[in-house]
């Protein structure tokens, strides 16, 4: 698998190299300056276009505001300005009309009136990145921080963390009456993100003047343990399936393949195997490792994640890239390359690297990092092509415009921190590089 790669030489390995550090804090900052747009004077995150302008007729959508808040939390624990002023407009969104002030919860998202998608329910997914802004911004002390933090973590140990099963239950109805039989591997890999990075912002918020924390009952050892209850279960999947995530539960936590077998390029929920969520889950496992005691069988399960991912996903079809979904054989499915996978190899590389010593994994996020600057930066429009076709070429089939700066931006932080704490608290802790 690796060794089909042409390596680039270097002295060293890129992520030690400070040339190249230097070359990732500037593709951060431009990264950071595309999204100048995306605060709305109601609050919240807009949509972007390919030139960074807000999409009006995408309304506002709750992952999308809670990703703006992370990486714009990260922008000012980075020191970059325009960051915080941006990150509290988002952050406002979260708690304004984004938040649902009946049933409680975050809605999926407002549409282009400003109404509220009610008939969207309640995701696990949308609550774990509204937890993850809410750690983010913690660490960035932003005014009302703490307070929704304690909010999203009440939330989802109410009604998304099922501690019977250790996962999550993947959505309800809008007014929480109902819980949806369907259980997704997406919404549980973000969970452990979240809870992660919960863990590294709890003892943060008495000192950090970000509000009250009544309601975050849990220590950080406990959001940990419950991390390693879900990762634990991907583990045991891992072992079975020679690295190839089945994504769709029942609620009994049964796989069923044939999810969405008519429409395989779903943005969230495609059919068959997504060699991307091989790839960030093989990060992840490392990242709690880091937090807990060393662990064999989880550097193990990471490591054939990613050579799963990387032999069924890379360059398969004939042109550079990764091909979005495979079958259970590793036939490719879904053709188009995404923008986030590429930045999520690269981050699952530059862990192992970390991790392991191996040169292999160097050789991988040369050779990606190689990739992305030649077909996904978009050095004219600014950000990074969402989506390109089976031959490299710009599209917008599943993601049109370029709504998304967290898989690029943390592509860029990543490589310069330790495997442990996360992100905001590292960079909070002074850690970087």
């Amino acid at each position: 698998m690796m060794t089909a790669m042409s390596p680039i030489g270097t002295t060293a390995p890129w992520p030690q190299l400070p040339a190249h550090r230097r070359w990732l804090e500037a593709e951060c900052r431009r990264l950071l300056e595309f999204g100048r747009r995306v605060g709305r004077s109601e609050g919240g995150a807009a949509y972007l276009d390919d030139r960074g302008a807000p999409m009006g007729e995408q309304g506002v959508q709750t992952w999308i505001t809670a990703r703006m808040v992370h990486v714009y939390s990260l922008g000012v624990l980075l020191g970059i300005p325009g960051s915080g002023h941006l990150a509290r407009t988002a952050l406002s969104g979260l708690t304004g009309d984004l938040r649902d002030g009946v049933h409680g919860g975050w809605f999926h998202g407002l549409d282009p009136e400003g109404v509220p998608e009610v008939g969207a329910g309640k995701s696990c997914y949308d609550h774990a990145f509204v937890m993850i802004a809410a750690a983010s911004a913690v660490n960035a002390d932003l005014p009302g921080a703490g307070n929704l933090l304690a909010e999203a973590t009440r939330v989802f140990l109410d009604k998304f963390w099922d501690d019977h099963a250790g996962l999550p239950v993947d959505s309800w109805d809008v007014g929480f009456t109902r819980a949806d039989e369907y259980r997704g591997l997406n919404a549980t890999m973000h969970s452990v993100e979240a809870m992660l990075a919960v863990a590294d912002a709890v003892d943060l918020l008495p000192a950090a003047g970000t509000g009250s924390t009544s309601g975050v009952t849990a220590e950080a050892t406990e959001w940990r343990e419950r991390a390693a209850r879900a990762a634990s279960f991907v583990v045991g999947l891992v072992d079975r399936g020679d690295g190839r995530l089945p994504e769709h539960f029942t609620s009994a936590w049964q796989p069923e393949p044939d999810v969405n077998r008519d429409r395989p390029d779903d943005p969230f929920k495609p059919y068959g195997a997504t060699p991307g969520h091989g790839l960030e889950w093989a990060r992840l496992l490392l990242h709690l490792e880091a937090v807990t005691v060393p662990d064999h069988d989880l550097v193990a399960a990471a490591e054939t994640l990613f050579s799963r991912a990387v032999a069924d996903g890379w360059a398969v079809d004939g042109a550079d890239g990764f091909v979005y979904t495979t079958d259970w054989d590793g036939t490719p499915i879904v053709r188009q390359r995404m923008h986030w996978v590429v930045a999520e190899a690269i981050g699952a590389a530059a862990a192992l690297l970390l991790r392991t010593g191996k040169p292999e994994y160097a050789h991988c996020y040369a050779t990606w990092w190689d990739y992305a600057e030649r077909f996904l930066i978009d050095h004219e429009g600014g950000s990074w092509w969402h989506e390109l076709d089976p031959l490299n070429r710009p599209t917008g089939t599943v993601w049109p415009g370029k709504p998304d700066l967290y898989h690029a931006v943390q592509a860029t932080v990543i490589p310069r921190l330790p495997l442990a704490p996360t992100i905001a608290r590292a960079l909070h802790d002074g850690l970087l590089g």
